[in-house]
């Protein structure tokens, strides 16, 4: 209870209400101790009196205007439910905040529209934040259980709860998307993107329309989601609670049935649905009892799709989708089924042979409809050992009927969970802790309650004493950790509620019982819980008008439970011979369902029972589980995985019945409050301390309250001296070690008497300065009163004298008359009160005694008579207990009996039955030993036929062995030539020639291709030219084309923006692609333990960075030149798409369509089939050359044969010499078909694609380009081949960081330019290419090793920047004719152009600059980004700035969350000297002013847009003092930026929304001109960032003021009127990456002359020229 001091006038108290449930008013006198009333006044203006006397009492005292819309309720200085609820209607409505903490627990509201606050910028916002410093959020909840379960290595659970209708689903939904986003980044992999997708399948078969919420979740599920030890996601697990099964045959007025059958119905027209037979929703029975088949702004055809695509990523198969979809079309035409009555009465029922809709029931399940149609409408039973079949009436088989489709779902939902279970289920390797989100259903009433809201209002009674221990736990670690003395605090516990529903003759325990009974009724179990509970229970009534149900008071309200229909439920039979009928199905997806069924088995991971079979025969023990025992035990083990974790509560509201946006129903929310737990967490906190000050908090906000000597250095000791004096009951406030505590309502005295202390501080100094300000005046007005007092007082004192004589003589007669009248009246009054005083006591006096009297007497009578009655209705009970006990033993006595006897006559007929198993049993067996023996006899020849063609081979070899002896031999033996062998060296010397002149006439047609080529270059050189004089003709039009270069410029900054995106996104994806290969790999070496297959993706690499191994093979595009072509053909989005399509292509080289990848992104797709087709051509180019090396050893083999038998001893010198003539011109004509190749193709990928189509049909004729002009230059450096890859292991890829960082600039890059120009003027065109290609892969590996280093990127950086602009200026593209004659005429060698095409060179270095630039980027971010927010917002670089401006404040600090270390100690040092590190690293490599102004455009913004948004989620940042602090911090900032001359290129233009933000934080808050001024001020933040930093305000010290709402309101007017130009986003995007351009700078003249090579780069090997 509050201190009654502070009910003083003009306090404000909250007084219930009928409609608004508590209203505000204001007193309007103090209140005395004592007082029966106490006037206030309403906010409409009405005076009323309000009574204190109990029962009502005092009523709760309102907050100070400072806290009001505070973020977090334990923060408020009165915790009650007024205080709760205005607080949450205050930020729901005037803030439009949704989220509120209580404590532990987020208080979410549903706005029912969608809020722009749950996107990424948002989540990078939260990512690594501490929850008390950012606003409520669900993200906040999901990063404080994220980072508690790394930094602890705990396992976490966030428990979601709330009505229908609340947002719970979503909640859940987002929850996981931040776990996918946070917990994805480490790898890459596609399991995050598995969890998001298991949401949309969960909800098509989960999910329904009900008249609370349009996508109500009508079962409960916890999702595990499992992280490695590197915080990543590998795996998941669900399991999910009381599906309502009910559903799927019944829907009540405005309810539709789960989502998944009215997305088949609007799908139905698909070609692949056209054999399910279906029809609009409105046809079936199952769909159209709500008689609302649509919801609002859904489409269920495109929610199908999305469905099918997350079964597609889940990795289930297209056909076995169908399989699912044929399932649940047959429910729907399972419900259409029309079951007729017969025989008299209708006892009989039966289905017409022709029904059509049992027809494609049984068509689409694989089943016999004839047999389906004869047990739908009969049962067999098993009477006196025989087995009868009794016909059912109508309504029993469509009961039946009913029972069976739900089972049906029920088996194909288990099926799903579980599939969906294994495809998320972690394959390479166990979780180290996990995450579980509980999405389960809230407390339910409603005019009708079953037995799905008692197993409901079970689970929450179960959450709610979970939640209620918790929060008593950490209220008592909270007071152990401070050392205080506590004592228990006292909570409701509803554990007498749980053990009612669950304890031994529970309510569950008796009904279980009544289910085993034969004849068990609803009724006989609503007597057995009257007779059992009723007057013993308090939490058990039974309803006055009805005999049939009962009533449990749960926690949150009083529930009456219909007793009709539990049983049926609670038993949940299926008959079995339908079941027995859909085991046999033809489809292997329905007999799955139900053989698991069959075997006993419960599906994983999933707690929804199984239906009991009910037959002939008794089922086994199994199946006779009931649904509420299987419920039992699931909440069971979800309690004790809850309580093996640390729990996040997250409590979802709904305003208001109508699902209008925004609109607050106090009933509602009130009533929910009571019902999620929040009420009794402020209960909970309020009995203890709720209030908790830091002794430095204490000390700084009430020092003006302290007595005595005040010591800085000890102010735990000061304040506890001094608090004695201010509240003397000690019971009112705890010391611990670091913090003091105060009961409820004690901050609010101390801010009383502090406000008192300084209002007479400030009267004292006002007292003063008006003193002095009067006596000026009066020394003023002395001086001129002096004068006329002299000459008026003399008449002054005759005329007083004169009066002073006739007053005396008037006042003494009248004294005198007055004293006698007053004497005479006294007199006569006291003597009549004393008389009448003394009858009145004596009349009372005798009517108390004769009162006590009457009481003694009536209360002896009454105990005599009640002691009589207790005794007898005690042995009523006794005799009544016992007798049925006797008959329940006798009874069961009698069931054991018959069971044993029953069991004794049936085990001769189990033996007869098992004769004939037997045989077939030892039939199979034999069959199985005669197949093994078999198997075993294959396996052994086939190791003969491997033996036999083993030894085959060796003897080949050995005998060709032997062959080359003998013929060597022979040679050496034979000392002349014979005529025969001079005639044959003739005419092979003629064949020779032959074949030399055929060369070369090719060689002289390829030439002569090669002039033509030439020849049509220098027609489109001339073209060329001719358009270059058409384009300065147009230059006179130069003032048209100025208009339109602004926006030319802009689609290039667009399109260089979206090629270095593309480039960004395609590194990423070949480090995902590294990934998955390495994670293949790792998956192929752990299932095969001896031969290990490489994978066909490595197949495709060349295996030297220099080199190819096969020269005739077709030149397929790299990684970079496929990105390049799609993203610099605009036009042709698919290369690909003339002269020969992929998919034909495809075709003809026999690779199958992958139907069951998922590819994002068209060009990603098309990219991938043409790797895929790629691969295909190599493995025939393999497999041709194979056989073709095959036919030439078989040749051989003849011609060894063949000089064998005829003894032939040729082979001497000249035909030695011969041969290598005929190697070497094969070797030419093989270099000039490659630069044939280079200068017919282009390189794109249609025309590689194209020519390798052309390449696998035809073969091409060689021809011959003609000889290169080669130039001999001096001062170049020459490499040998053999050294190529020694030079790159030096220079660039094993090159140490000490070495690199004191080698010149640009030192590799010039090293390499010289060994390539030389390569180039010896004519060697595939070496240039290949020591550029080894370059810039060599390069790319250094990035990668050096990944967190800054110099060395920087470094790598500039070189790749330095040779992309050496190629650039030696391309002989570059250079034109008349120039190369000019460097000629001048003798300069320096720029003569190089002889090779390196223009794919130049891009790949482009592409190389793009990523190191990137990388930079990257490091520099990371090193910035824990140290921006504690440094722009949190540090104090003007000191004392706000120590002397403490909030009041109640909350509790947590602790941070982020196990990365805590950043307390970051100022703007630290940001300046990382970005100095930065500025050192690019000066030190020479590198442009431009890039440097790009760079530091990029890393500026990314500051400023962090700062901003974590000032717009971070109320306690918003205020006055802070708004300085932020613009002097920036003020720093472009001061380090002035002194490097970088405040240009859009460097401080990035600072303005953050300087704007600052502004609005100082500017004035009151009048419409303020708000003027503050729009026109404010040009570059949105209006939702004004809007949130006025809402965020908060004032820091008693002289700022808060903004008020009518001032919010006014400037949202004003901007409404501001242009639509402004971006209209709430948070800025982190993400955000400016384009990059590298402008050309010809770098000067590269020779040896002036390049001294370093001897710690070890390359002497290399040889000046």
């Amino acid at each position: 209870m509050a201190t009654t001091e502070l009910y003083t006038k003009g306090a404000c108290v909250w007084v219930p209400d009928l409609e608004a449930v508590w209203i505000s008013a204001q007193l309007l006198r103090d209140y005395r101790s004592g007082d029966q009333y106490i006037l206030i006044q309403l906010n409409d203006g009405r005076e009323m009196e309000y009574p204190v006397m109990p029962p009502a009492g005092l009523p709760p005292l309102g907050n100070p205007d400072i806290l009001e819309g505070e973020n977090d309720l334990t923060a408020l200085t009165f915790l009650h439910e007024p205080a709760v609820l205005h607080n949450l209607r205050v930020r729901f409505l005037d803030y439009s905040s949704i989220y509120t903490y209580c404590g532990i627990v987020l208080v979410a509201l549903n706005p029912y529209e969608q809020l722009p606050v749950y996107g990424e910028e948002v989540i990078d916002a939260y990512s690594g934040q501490d929850m008390a410093d950012m606003e409520p959020h669900i993200f906040s909840v999901a990063e404080e259980s994220y980072r508690t379960m790394i930094r602890e290595e705990k396992n976490q659970s966030i428990i979601i709860s709330g009505e229908s209708g609340s947002g719970k689903t979503v909640s859940a939904k987002f929850t996981m998307r931040y776990f996918a986003v946070v917990g994805g980044a480490a790898r890459q992999t596609s399991v995050e993107e598995k969890v998001l997708a298991s949401n949309p399948i969960m909800e098509a078969i989960g999910n329904a329309k009900t008249t609370r919420n349009d996508n109500s979740s009508r079962f409960g599920k916890y999702i595990e989601i499992g992280f490695g030890p590197k915080g990543d996601i590998i795996g998941a697990n669900m399991r999910t609670y009381l599906l309502e099964k009910s559903r799927v045959v019944f829907q009540t007025s405005d309810e539709r049935n789960y989502h998944i059958f009215y997305q088949l119905c609007a799908s139905r027209d698909l070609p692949e649905f056209r054999t399910l037979k279906l029809d609009s929703p409105e046809n079936f029975h199952y769909t159209n009892q709500g008689q609302n088949t649509h919801i609002p702004d859904t489409d269920d055809a495109v929610e199908l799709v999305r469905t099918r695509n997350a079964f597609t990523i889940l990795g289930v198969q297209t056909d076995q989708q169908m399989e699912i979809f044929h399932i649940l079309a047959a429910i729907l035409h399972l419900g259409n089924v029309n079951i007729q009555a017969s025989g008299r009465g209708g006892d009989r029922s039966y289905i017409d042979a022709h029904d059509r809709s049992l027809a494609i029931f049984a068509k689409l399940l694989g089943v016999e409809g004839a047999q389906m149609a004869q047990w739908l409408c009969h049962r067999r039973l098993t009477v006196g050992g025989e087995m009868l079949v009794k016909p059912m009436t109508g309504q029993q088989a469509n009961d039946a009927r009913d029972a069976l489709a739900k089972h049906v779902y029920e088996q194909l939902f288990a099926w799903t969970v579980q599939r969906l279970n294994s495809s998320l289920r972690a394959h390479r390797q166990q979780p180290k802790s996990f995450i579980g989100v509980l999405d389960i259903y809230g407390f339910e009433t409603f005019d009708r309650n079953s037995f799905e809201q008692f197993c409901i209002n079970y689970a929450n009674e179960k959450l709610q004493q979970q939640f209620n221990r918790h929060v008593f736990q950490l209220e008592q670690e909270e007071y152990l950790r401070e050392e205080l003395p506590w004592n228990r605090i006292e909570f409701s516990d509803n554990q007498p509620c749980i053990a009612l529903i669950e304890g031994q003759l529970g309510l569950l325990d008796l009904l279980d019982e009544e289910c085993r009974m034969p004849k068990g009724s609803d009724e006989n179990w609503a007597r057995k819980l009257y007779d059992q509970h009723l007057n013993r229970s308090a939490h058990f009534q039974k309803p006055r008008m009805s005999n049939f149900a009962f009533i449990i008071l749960h926690f949150a309200d009083m529930v009456q439970y219909e007793c009709d229909g539990f049983l049926d439920k609670n038993r949940d039979t299926v008959f079995e011979e339908p079941i027995n009928i859909l085991r046999a199905s033809q489809s292997e997806l329905v007999a799955e369902l139900f053989q698991k069924e069959s075997a006993g088995e419960v599906p994983p991971n999933s707690s929804l029972p199984n239906g009991n079979l009910r037959s002939g025969k008794r089922a086994h023990r199994e199946h006779k589980l009931t649904v509420g025992f299987q419920f039992r035990q699931s909440l069971q083990l979800l309690m004790e995985t809850l309580n093996s974790t640390t729990p996040h509560y997250v409590r979802c509201i709904k305003p208001n019945d109508l699902k209008q946006p925004f609109l607050f129903d106090p009933k509602r929310a009130v009533q929910q409050l009571r019902a999620c737990g929040v009420l009794e967490t402020i209960r909970i906190s309020a009995a203890g301390y709720p209030s908790r000050w830091t002794y430095e908090e204490f000390f700084t906000r009430y020092r003006v309250l302290l007595r005595g000597s005040l010591s800085l250095d000890d102010m735990g000791r000061s304040c506890q001296r001094s608090l004695a004096d201010l509240i003397p009951d000690p019971e009112q406030y705890c010391f611990g070690k670091t913090k003091v505590f105060f009961r409820a309502g004690q901050v609010a005295v101390l801010e009383k008497l502090r406000g008192d202390k300084l209002q007479a501080a400030g009267v004292l100094i006002q007292s003063w300065v008006r003193g002095w300000l009067q006596q000026r005046q009066y020394q003023k007005l002395r001086r001129a009163t002096i004068i006329l007092q002299r000459y008026t007082r003399g008449t002054l004192a005759r005329r007083l004298a004169w009066s002073l004589r006739y007053t005396l003589a008037a006042l003494i007669i009248q004294k005198t008359y007055r004293m006698l009248a007053v004497r005479q009246l006294y007199l006569t009054i006291r003597e009549n009160t004393i008389k009448i005083q003394a009858f009145f006591r004596g009349t009372q006096a005798r009517r108390i005694y004769r009162k006590m009297l009457v009481e003694r007497a009536v209360v002896f009578l009454q105990a005599r008579v009640r002691g009589w009655l207790a005794r007898c209705r005690f042995k009523r009970i006794r005799d009544a207990v016992v007798l049925l006990q006797c008959c329940v033993r006798r009874q069961a006595a009698r069931k054991e009996l018959r069971r044993l006897r029953a069991e004794a006559r049936s085990v001769e007929k189990y033996r007869e039955l098992n004769k004939g198993m037997e045989v077939k049993l030892m039939q199979l067996q034999l069959r199985a030993d005669q197949q093994a023996r078999e198997s075993a006899s294959l396996r052994e020849t086939l190791l003969v036929e491997r033996e036999a063609h083993r030894s085959e081979v060796e003897q080949l070899r050995s005998s060709l062995q032997k062959l080359k002896i003998q013929l060597q031999e022979n040679i050496n033996s034979t000392p002349s030539l014979t005529e025969k062998q001079q005639e044959e060296r003739r005419k092979a010397e003629e064949r020779t020639a032959q074949q030399i002149l055929h060369l070369t006439q090719e060689i002289q047609s390829l030439r002569a291709e090669r002039d033509s080529l030439e020849k049509e270059r220098n027609e489109l050189g001339v073209c060329l030219q001719e358009q270059q004089k058409v384009q300065q003709d147009k230059d006179s039009h130069q003032q048209s084309v100025d208009q339109n270069d602004a926006s030319v410029l802009a689609e290039l900054e667009e399109e260089r923006r979206r090629y270095q995106s593309l480039l960004r996104e395609f590194t990423r994806l070949e480090q995902r692609y590294d990934n998955l290969r390495d994670m293949s790999m790792f998956t192929t070496n752990e299932r095969s333990h001896g031969h290990r297959r490489t994978d066909s993706t490595v197949s495709l690499e060349p295996p030297s960075p220099v080199s190819t191994p096969f020269s005739n093979s077709p030149v397929f595009p790299s990684p970079e030149e496929v990105r390049r072509i799609s993203v610099t053909s605009p036009t042709d989005r698919r290369p690909w798409g003339f002269e020969q399509p992929l998919d034909v292509l495809m075709e003809n080289v026999g690779v199958a369509k992958d139907a069951s990848e998922k590819m994002k992104g068209e060009d990603l797709r098309h990219a991938y089939d043409a790797v895929r087709v790629a691969n295909k051509l190599l493995e025939m180019q393999l497999l041709s050359q194979r056989a073709q090396w095959e036919e030439e050893i078989s040749a051989l083999r003849m011609k060894l044969q063949q000089a064998q038998i005829r003894g032939d001893t040729g082979g001497d010198t000249e035909m030695k010499d011969l041969a290598e003539q005929v190697a070497v011109r094969d070797q030419e004509c093989s270099r000039m078909r490659r630069e044939l190749k280079e200068l017919k193709h282009t390189v794109t990928l249609r025309r590689i694609l194209s020519y390798a189509g052309q390449f696998t049909s035809e073969s091409q004729d060689p021809t011959s380009p003609p000889p290169q002009k080669n130039h001999t230059l001096a001062g170049l450096l020459e490499c040998r081949k053999k050294d190529e890859n020694k030079l790159i292991k030096n220079l660039i890829t094993d090159l140490r960081v000490d070495v690199a960082l004191s080698l010149p600039s640009g030192i590799a890059a010039r090293v390499l330019f010289l060994c390539i120009r030389q390569a180039d003027c010896s004519g060697d065109q595939m070496r240039v290419k290949g020591l550029c290609s080894a370059a810039v892969s060599a390069i790319k590996t250094a990035l990668k090793k050096h990944g967190n280093d800054l110099n060395m990127t920087a470094m790598w950086l500039k070189n790749a920047s330095l040779f992309k602009d050496l190629l650039n200026q030696h391309s002989p593209h570059k250079v034109t004719d008349l120039q190369m004659l000019f460097f000629e005429m001048r003798g300069s060698e320096e720029h003569v152009p190089l002889v090779t095409d390196v223009q794919e060179s130049v891009r790949a270095f482009s592409d190389l600059c793009i990523q190191a630039y990137q990388q930079l980027l990257s490091i520099t971010e990371s090193r910035l980004q824990p140290i921006i927010v504690p440094a722009m917002l949190e540090s104090e670089t003007i000191p004392g700035l706000s120590g002397s401006s403490v909030k009041l404040s109640s909350g509790r600090k947590r602790a941070s969350s982020d196990p990365r270390g805590t950043t307390e100690g970051a100022t703007m040092s630290a940001v300046l000297r990382e970005l100095g590190s930065s500025h050192t690293a690019l000066s030190r490599q020479d590198l442009p002013s431009a890039l440097l102004e790009q760079t530091f455009h990029q890393l500026i913004y990314t500051l400023a847009a962090t700062t901003l948004n974590a000032l717009l989620l971070r109320k306690d940042m918003c205020c006055w003092n802070r708004g300085l602090q932020i613009r002097y911090n920036v003020s720093l900032l472009e001061e380090w930026l002035r002194c490097r001359s970088l405040q240009t290129g859009g460097t401080v233009t990035a600072l303005k929304p953050l300087i704007q933000a600052a502004q609005l934080l100082q500017m004035t808050k009151k009048t419409e001109a303020d708000g003027q001024a503050m729009v026109q001020t404010c040009s570059a933040l949105s209006n939702q960032q004004i809007v949130k930093i006025l809402s965020l305000y908060t004032p820091q010290s008693d002289l700022e003021e808060r903004v008020t709402l009518n001032f919010i309101r006014i400037v949202q007017g004003l901007l409404k009127g501001r242009s639509d130009g402004q971006p209209p986003q709430l948070l800025m995007d982190v993400r955000r990456v400016f384009p990059v351009t590298f402008p050309y700078q010809p770098p000067p003249p590269v020779s040896t002359a002036h390049l001294e090579i370093p001897e710690s780069l070890k390359l002497s090997f290399l040889r000046r020229l």
